[in-house]
């Protein structure tokens, strides 16, 4: 069985309006080379479900997006992502906006085929009042209320892996791999980018194998793309690029805005797009975050 495909033939496979799942954590080990595919289609009216950094703030400057499902958008060190709150505040967006628990609980919900998993999170907060989205039932066992939160049922998923071999075992090597092995479930088709692309022989050393988080049956297609996450980290083979985020945010206020960086960076491919920022070995040096 050989998955491997390359990022146009994975991204071709989705469609306007779809529900799409980003893994990776804010400024960390998002799968930013497919992100950067999507940038070059025609796509549009998509709903992204993140704990989003820049590939949600580009989607929704560069009008690829209906509607946004976060638990927060941040580059991390620069706390507001300049895009999406731009995006947010001018009302060009519908938002569903949940506590971090709540999403993974709406990831699992679709992993699991139910309509939704009852939680204590969000009583008593604006979450609940200020969301069309969330509802609260009562417990058939006792008289305690329940947040019901909604199975976040996903068309695609987009992650970003450290290795994977072409059956689509994936491998993440950092110190987290955050909810992206229910983001892979919770998806009718996963696709992952990957720094490098091994034999299968690799996984048969326990050490490797236990950096495995999901099933191989629940990865669609696998793209090998080096230094797929920049400007994001992949920890430990690279960290994020501070110098190229500061100059994301500036562009936000430039006259040319989304444009201009677009113009700048992005290419006409990811080689090129890695040649606008140094090249790969550039991207390699990079010093992961001490913190």
């Amino acid at each position: 069985m050989n998955k491997q495909m390359t990022a146009a033939e994975a991204i071709g496979q989705i469609e306007d309006g779809m529900t799409i799942g980003i893994g990776g954590w804010g400024p960390r080990r998002k799968p930013m080379a497919l992100v950067r595919e999507i940038l070059r289609s025609d796509l549009k009216d998509l709903t992204v479900v993140a704990y989003g950094g820049a590939d949600v703030g580009m989607l929704c400057a560069a009008g690829k997006v209906k509607k946004v499902v976060f638990a927060f958008v941040s580059l991390d060190f620069i706390p507001l992502e300049p895009y999406f709150r731009q995006a947010r505040q001018s009302g060009a967006i519908e938002v569903m906006e949940v506590d971090e628990g709540m999403m993974l609980l709406g990831l699992r919900a679709a992993s699991w085929g139910v309509p939704f998993i009852p939680t204590e999170v969000g009583l008593g907060t604006d979450i609940i009042t200020k969301s069309a989205d969330l509802k609260v039932i009562d417990s058939p066992y006792d008289d305690k209320e329940w947040v019901a939160m909604p199975a976040l049922s996903l068309d695609v998923s987009l992650i970003h892996a450290d290795r994977a071999d072409s059956r689509g075992v994936c491998q993440i090597a950092g110190p987290d791999h955050y909810m992206d092995d229910w983001f892979a479930r919770a998806a009718q088709k996963t696709f992952v980018s990957c720094d490098e692309l091994v034999d299968s022989d690799y996984f048969h050393d326990p050490a490797q194998a236990r950096l495995v988080h999901w099933e191989r049956a629940a990865t669609t297609g696998v793209i090998a793309i080096p230094g797929g996450a920049h400007p994001s980290s992949c920890a430990p083979l690279y960290g994020f690029d501070v110098p190229h985020f500061k100059a994301y945010v500036a562009s936000a206020k430039e006259e040319g805005g989304i444009r201009g960086y677009l113009d700048a960076f992005l290419g006409r491919s990811e080689d090129e797009y890695q040649q606008n920022v140094g090249g790969l070995d550039a991207i390699r040096a990079i010093e992961l975050p001490t913190y």
